[in-house]
């Protein structure tokens, strides 16, 4: 992948959703709920603040992330999906 985020921004790889619930039961396709948890592939550079000064990024590569549902923006590249989401958009790191 040749993608290089700008400013405060990381490219996530979306995990697959789950299979199964926790009694067994299969999900069909286009029952599975979007998924919220992904892997950091790209970290941008930082962001820089009003007095110039520049605001180092928490996450780096290969960090499993959990992010909001709705948030971020969806490429596709070679063929595989993906999620261009800011920093802060980022709730937690597993």
């Amino acid at each position: 992948m040749n993608v290089k985020p700008m400013e405060d921004r990381v490219v996530v790889k979306p995990m697959d959703a789950e299979q199964k619930t926790a009694g067994g039961i299969i999900i069909p396709d286009n029952a599975k709920e979007k998924p919220q948890k992904g892997e950091v592939v790209a970290v941008g550079p930082g962001k820089v603040n009003e007095k110039g000064q520049k605001i180092e990024m928490t996450l780096k590569k290969g960090d499993k992330i959990l992010y909001g549902k709705y948030s971020g923006t969806e490429i596709t590249m070679d063929g595989k999906e993906y999620l261009i989401v800011r920093e802060s958009d980022v709730l937690a790191i597993l």
